[in-house]
């Protein structure tokens, strides 16, 4: 009997053992890889991709409009510069607002100012609501532009 009690240890030793090292196998395993998400999750946002911002940026000279609220007179004086990949045919790269329809983009951007409201435009939501309309309406009237951004140089709204 003492035999066969000795050959049951080992054996029981060696399921356990085997068990344990499993174990620590997957956990050390799934910490390695939540640690190396993670890292790479943080290299994402730390790195922004060059391809995601425009090439060329046009500055828009000013503009100076009344709103469409109609119990007070408020004003709107904003400045923009446009986000664009590629210059259309003609243009300067050195000056690149020389060859652009400038008479239509301000058309375009003076239809989405004059029908705006003071009062959301003062939140960020509103501002940021204000971008996707211009590049809305900057994509339907000079879609050979292909506006990728619109950044506020300069944003009053005069209540």
């Amino acid at each position: 009997m003492a035999e066969s009690a000795s050959a049951t240890a080992p054996a029981k030793f060696s399921v356990v053992s085997m068990l344990t090292i499993a174990l620590l196998a997957v956990i050390g395993g799934g910490g390695s890889a939540w640690f190396v998400i993670q890292r790479a999750k943080a290299a994402d946002t730390s790195h922004a991709d060059p391809g995601l911002v425009p090439k060329y940026t046009v500055h828009l000279e000013g503009f100076t409009v009344n709103l469409a609220d109609t119990e007070e007179t408020h004003f709107l004086r904003v400045t923009m510069d446009l986000g664009i990949d590629r210059l259309p045919d003609g243009t300067n790269r050195e000056k690149p607002a020389s060859g652009m329809p400038v008479a239509r983009i301000r058309d375009a951007v003076l239809s989405v100012l004059t029908v705006c409201k003071a009062a959301p435009l003062l939140t960020p939501e509103g501002k940021e609501q204000l971008k996707k309309n211009l590049l809305e309406a900057l994509h339907h009237q000079v879609p050979e532009l292909d506006v990728r951004d619109v950044y506020f140089t300069e944003f009053l709204v005069q209540r």
